[in-house]
């Protein structure tokens, strides 16, 4: 959504109105309003509209990255589910080569995966997805 209902004040053949914040401005009142020919505010309003088949991704929410561990911890408390060490050991005492070996298999069928390609951060992977109708 670009622009929420609430942030619009007026609508005429001149001029749209509506409510925009200020971060400048550290204290007192951030929200002032701007008065934008249509045109340039469906223009403004078209820039945020992603083209047919895009999905937007957003970096917000409780499963934001700065405040992920955070929320989790709070949401199993809320739920009284196990905490995350237990629910990752499983309660029992595994090696870091059997907790590996787990790694590598698939979570619903238990089979083997295949390492097919390991690369850093910013490397270009040499292989390339197999095509559609193979994968499937």
């Amino acid at each position: 959504m670009a622009i929420s209902n609430h942030r619009l004040i007026s609508a005429d053949g001149d001029t749209m109105a509506f409510l925009w914040k200020d971060y400048r401005i550290k204290r007192g009142d951030q929200m002032k309003v701007m008065r934008l020919p249509p045109y340039e505010f469906i223009r403004r309003f078209l820039i945020h509209v992603l083209p047919s088949g895009f999905h937007r991704i957003r970096h917000a929410g409780f499963l934001a990255n700065g405040i992920r561990r955070a929320r989790i911890k709070s949401i199993r408390r809320l739920l009284d589910a196990k905490p995350e060490t237990d629910r990752a050991t499983g309660g029992d005492n595994r090696t870091n080569a059997e907790e590996q070996d787990l790694r590598r298999q698939y979570p619903e069928c238990g089979g083997a995966m295949t390492v097919i390609e390991t690369f850093t951060r910013g490397q270009s992977p040499q292989s390339r997805a197999p095509p559609w109708e193979d994968a499937a």
